[in-house]
This record gives structure tokens, C-alpha cells and sequence, in this order.
């Protein structure tokens, strides 16, 4: 088979651009995405350097100081002998998703150094892993396990195929985890049962697809919605935002009330 590169799609399907002014297309900032995906779980991937200067990764868990995650790690284990020697890591974390393709999921990595935490840190480092985590009971208080926190001095968001972005450890620590994007499973999947006309409707009065035949909607968070159309040109992807972002997953159904408002042209 001869090399293809990105410019060269094969056989698959164009994506059709939209044909008017998308009215909102605002959404998270790659900082809030992280975050997101950061407290959306309590395990990942750490990367560790050996004595020798040989990467290593292992499975940890992990809870959140302000976003720095707190690992809880045996002193006696390969990645604690890593961190005691070499303070540099980073942990890439996965986003649960039910995607059949595990590339098209969000994940972000997480780059610093790791501290061990003294006096008030430690006790908050000690709770928010414990809250996270809450085998670590058992374990946490023995002699042989530090209690380390990663200072994230740069991260690298990725939403998928095409969504990527970096950011720095301030941006990110700055941001907050979003309030409606965890939660939205069971409104999306009221919306795209009971609501599908009212989500065709958006996308060809909002979304910048007038020849929208049927809407899906994959995704909401504070911002707004995400959605998959059927155009008469092919699929497509557009965003709808909201008037204002909400605050709570409780304001999630009327901002989506809204929305049909406006595309209905009421």
C-alpha cells in the first residue's frame, strides 16, 4: 500500500463546511477540558524516570489538590524509587466514554515535578486523595508510602480526532472543572429521544446547516451543545452555545429551552 499523509483523506467521507454564520460556536477552553477530564476519574497513567534515565509508566490513582493531582505511592515500588530520585513526571489521564474507538476519546497529560507536602498541604493533599480514593484508607498512613504532589507546569489536551491544544499548568490550575458536562448523559439522551425535531431545527437556524435533515446530540457542557447532523451534503459536526454559559447542570434544561426559542424564532 503506497504512504498517505493528512492531505490525502482516502476513502473517507468529506465533512461539508457550513453554509451560514454559525450564531455561538463558543466552548470550553483547552484549560476547563482538562480539568474536566481531571476529575472525571481517579486513575491514569504516570510516567516516571529511572535511575538510569529510562522512562517507566505505571497505573496509579489519584485525587485532586486544586487541580494538582495527590498520588499515594509505595516507597518500595518502581515509580515511588523514581519519584524519590527524579521529581520530574507527568500523568496522562483517559475520560471515561463509551466511544468504540478509544482514539476518538478526550485525554489530557498532565507534566511537572512532584513535591512532597508539609504542613497544611499535607493534611489537604491527605484528604483529597482520600476522597478520591477511598481504598487508600489502609494503606495511606504507613511508613513506606509518600503522599506526593504533581506541580503541573504544562498539559496537553486532546478531544479527539482532530481537537487538540496545550496549555500551561497556570491556565489549568486557574480553570474549573466543568459543571454540566459529567452529568449530561441522561439530558442528552432525553434530547435526542423526545427532542430531535427542536435539535434539526438549531443546527439549520443557529448551527450554520440550513439543509440539516436530522440532529444528534453528543455533548453538552456549560457553553452549550455539540452536535451530529445529516445534511443533504453528507454528515456533519456543529456547536450551538448557549445565550450565556449556566453555572449547573439544574440550568441545563433551560438553556436547551432557549435554544428551540430562538431557533423557532420565537
Amino acid at each position: 500500500m503506497a504512504n498517505r499523509d493528512h492531505g490525502d483523506p482516502g476513502d473517507a467521507p468529506s465533512v461539508p463546511p457550513p453554509l451560514t454564520e454559525v450564531a455561538n460556536s463558543t466552548r470550553p477552553s483547552a484549560a476547563e477540558e482538562a480539568r474536566t477530564i481531571a476529575a472525571s476519574t481517579n486513575t491514569g497513567t504516570l510516567a516516571t524516570l529511572t535511575e538510569a534515565g529510562d522512562p517507566w509508566a505505571s497505573f496509579v490513582t489519584y485525587g485532586l489538590l486544586g487541580g494538582a493531582p495527590v498520588l499515594c505511592v509505595s516507597n518500595l515500588a518502581e515509580h515511588g524509587r523514581n519519584l524519590a530520585g527524579d521529581p520530574r513526571a507527568s500523568i496522562a489521564i483517559v475520560a471515561p466514554s463509551s466511544e468504540s474507538d478509544p482514539l476518538a476519546s478526550g485525554r489530557v497529560t498532565l507534566a511537572g515535578v512532584v513535591e512532597a507536602p508539609t504542613g497544611d498541604e499535607l493534611a489537604w493533599a491527605r484528604d483529597a486523595h482520600l476522597a478520591a480514593v477511598a481504598a487508600a484508607k489502609y494503606y495511606i498512613d504507613y511508613s513506606d508510602f509518600t503522599l506526593w504532589v504533581l506541580r503541573v507546569q504544562r498539559v496537553r489536551w486532546v478531544g479527539g480526532y482532530g481537537r487538540m491544544e496545550s496549555t500551561t499548568g497556570e491556565d489549568y490550575c486557574a480553570a474549573t472543572p466543568d459543571p454540566v458536562a459529567p452529568h449530561a448523559a441522561g439530558a442528552i439522551a432525553h434530547l435526542n429521544a423526545d427532542h430531535a425535531d427542536s435539535l434539526a431545527a438549531m443546527a439549520r437556524a443557529l448551527g450554520g446547516y440550513p439543509d440539516t435533515t436530522a440532529a444528534t446530540c453528543t455533548g453538552a457542557d456549560r457553553y452549550g451543545l455539540d452536535l451530529r447532523l445529516t445534511t443533504e451534503r453528507g454528515i456533519a459536526y456543529t456547536r450551538i452555545g448557549y445565550a450565556d454559559p449556566i453555572d449547573s447542570y439544574d440550568q441545563l434544561r433551560s438553556a436547551t429551552v432557549e435554544l428551540a426559542r430562538r431557533a423557532r424564532g420565537d
